[in-house]
């Protein structure tokens, strides 16, 4: 059924309405709330022991998000812990958003929103009390955050959708910010590597024994030894060198590698195509690199038809929840083992667009493109073309055709179940 293709089949493009957490849509880490800093954009997972959630964390810095050395805990009934990197402009006690925002909304189990604040426009939701491992980025595009509220829009039973009223969208209402702060828990990051427990003890315990020592030693100098003459000799003034601030890091030395994605995407992809539930009727599949998102919407079948093809599918879920009326259900599948790699870019803008206009129209295939531009902190810009297309061949048969472009990032995968056509998102770097 996936496999289905035709290659002189015509197209018409759609606009590009995909959630992502990468470089391709540019994104930040904190936004202020008057004179506080709040970190988002982290990712986001169900802490499963509450007792010793320590190993959990360290176990998913290494192999779920690796590199993480930051972290902040969700309370209530469905715990959680959320991971980032340090070097990416995260900081030691920082408060979390997604947590002060999630505890303020506790009323509602199901939320998703859109705020505007000082820098950007930033995205959360959370379905039955669990923010979702995408479901917490600032963006700094307005057309970014309004294309990933409209994506996840279409998944039913939100409890409540919040989005700027400028957007004019619909069932929507405008929140402000500043009056949740006092409602919400907070939630500080910290390190994960920290002393904790024996270790902490241990080290606590050698202090103390060093700092005895160096009283013993203090009095000793002081009371005890003759007095010494004083000895005055000049002060050499000391020229403080400040050391070059490190080579910034450019977004293509580290892009998830794009033919891992094409195919852990088409194979998740397949697992939960595979699940068939009587009664119950699967929708839109979205899949990115933190992971692929599907829902199952019931006709006449039970919540207990879908929670025993679940639990036997074989599939490894994320997270799992529930509609309120019982009536829907929306997966997480995680997607594992995408390294990342080095791509630059080798060609100019023009030239590149011109090419994938060639290729595409030999395809009698039409593909939307757009030249974007982001400057870094430290005033570096680079340049991308963001492109996408809609087609019936599924992404194992594109992998050949896209790899032969350096700088390539594939940022969004989705497939429609009702006309098996498959849509594409991306970017490549440019010179």
């Amino acid at each position: 059924m996936l496999e289905d293709a035709n290659l002189d089949e015509n197209y018409s493009g759609g606009e590009n309405n995909s959630p992502e957490r990468d470089e391709a849509k540019a994104w930040g880490t904190s936004f202020n709330i008057g004179s506080v800093a709040y970190a988002a954009s982290l990712f986001w997972q169900p802490l499963q022991n509450r007792d010793d959630p320590f190993t959990e964390i360290i176990e998913a810095s290494e192999n779920v998000l690796e590199g993480a050395d930051l972290f902040c805990l969700k309370p209530g009934k469905s715990p959680q812990f959320g991971l980032c990197v340090s070097y990416q402009g995260y900081k030691k006690k920082m408060p979390a958003a997604a947590v002060m925002v999630a505890t303020a909304l506790s009323d509602r189990s199901s939320f998703l929103a859109v705020f505007k604040v000082n820098n950007g426009w930033w995205y959360v939701c959370a379905r039955n009390d669990i923010i979702l491992s995408d479901g917490d980025m600032l963006f700094l595009n307005e057309e970014d955050a309004k294309e990933q509220f409209m994506s996840m829009l279409a998944v039913p039973d939100w409890g409540r959708k919040i989005a700027p009223a400028e957007w004019g969208i619909d069932e929507t209402e405008e929140m402000s910010l500043e009056d949740m702060v006092d409602k919400g828990a907070t939630a500080y990051l910290q390190k994960i590597r920290a002393l904790r427990g024996p270790k902490l003890f241990a080290v606590v315990a050698a202090i103390a024994v060093i700092a005895i020592w160096l009283v013993s030693t203090l009095i000793n100098s002081i009371f005890l030894a003759p007095p010494k003459k004083p000895i005055i000799a000049p002060v050499p003034v000391k020229k403080i060198e400040q050391a070059p601030p490190p080579p910034e890091p450019k977004p293509w030395e580290s892009i998830p590698d794009p033919q891992a994605m094409l195919d852990k995407c088409f194979q998740a992809t397949q697992d939960v195509v595979s699940i068939v539930v009587p009664g119950w009727k699967i929708e839109g599949i979205t899949c990115t690199s933190s992971g692929l998102v599907t829902s199952w919407k019931r006709e006449i079948g039970r919540l207990s038809w879908m929670d025993h093809a679940l639990d036997n599918s074989g599939v490894t879920f994320s997270s799992r929840s529930i509609s309120d009326r019982g009536d829907s259900v929306v997966v997480s599948v995680p997607i594992t083992d995408v390294k990342t790699l080095n791509s630059p870019p080798e060609k100019n803008g023009v030239d590149l667009v011109n090419m994938l206009n060639d290729l595409f129209q030999a395809f009698q295939m039409n593909i939307n493109m757009r030249t974007e531009s982001w400057t870094s902190p430290q005033k570096n810009v680079y340049r991308s073309v963001k492109f996408t297309f809609t087609s019936n061949h599924d992404p194992k048969q594109w992998k050949d055709l896209l790899m032969n472009f350096s700088g390539l990032k594939i940022n969004t995968i989705k497939y429609d179940i009702n006309s098996h056509n498959w849509y594409y998102e991306g970017a490549i770097y440019v010179l």
